[in-house]
């Protein structure tokens, strides 16, 4: 076979960000037909279902991108202020489809007039990221915090489902195997999540993440931390 003489990993990072243009399409086409839709629950549900799928393959694919960027040497930061009031109410609106039909009860506890610097798009798919997988494993709420801890921003997002898996809590996050992708849905999230945070750094400080279980709603708790 003749050599093109293309890159695949060029050829590649062009497709993700077509796959990733015709998902959001299709996720706005959704939500117009869900406004269109009167007292059919069943469909709504089924819609809502189809809504958060699509939704988490748009999430796998911004993640993979950012991946490829970062192994080439070409993720940079577009850090700006940003307010985190503005920040969750994105998160919700994006999942409320999914929340609504759920019946999921959504609160946010966030510090008055609170804003920090952050590359906005980077840090809301991290977020949303992690959200989708709680709205997925809590049973009845989710809660959002954000409070300055010293120098430090914390966001924290509780549930109230059974927590992480043992195995999961004591892996490292900043490194990806072949098991975790085979049998741990979230084991790319969790790397993606670890290298956008460690790429925030400020005042001699990087950014982090930590998984727990208990707090507030007694189920997993996911915590950023951006100096």
């Amino acid at each position: 076979m003749k050599e093109t003489g293309i890159d695949f990993s060029t050829v590649l990072g062009a497709s993700m960000h077509d796959m990733k243009n015709s998902l959001c399409m299709l996720l706005q086409s959704i939500d117009l037909i869900n406004d269109k839709i009167d007292h059919d629950n069943q469909t709504r549900a089924e819609l809502a279902q189809i809504h958060y799928e699509i939704a988490r393959v748009n999430s796998n694919l911004l993640q993979l991108l950012a991946l490829y960027k970062n192994d080439n040497k070409n993720l940079p930061l577009n850090v700006e202020e940003h307010y985190l009031d503005e920040l969750i109410d994105e998160l919700w609106a994006k999942n409320e489809m999914y929340i609504n039909n759920k019946e999921i009860e959504c609160i946010c506890e966030i510090e008055d007039d609170l804003a920090w610097f952050f590359d906005l798009d980077l840090v809301s798919n991290l977020l949303n990221d992690i959200l989708v997988n709680a709205l997925r494993y809590t049973k009845t709420k989710i809660l959002i915090t954000a409070k300055t801890v010293d120098t430090i921003l914390e966001i924290n997002i509780y549930d109230d489902g059974d927590g992480y898996p043992e195995a999961m809590l004591n892996s490292p996050t900043d490194k990806m195997s072949t098991t975790n992708l085979i049998h741990n849905r979230t084991g790319l999230g969790l790397y993606f999540a670890n290298l956008i945070a460690n790429a925030h750094e400020a005042n001699n400080l990087k950014g982090s993440i930590e998984l727990n279980n208990g707090g507030l709603l007694g189920g997993s708790i996911f915590t950023l931390k951006i100096p």
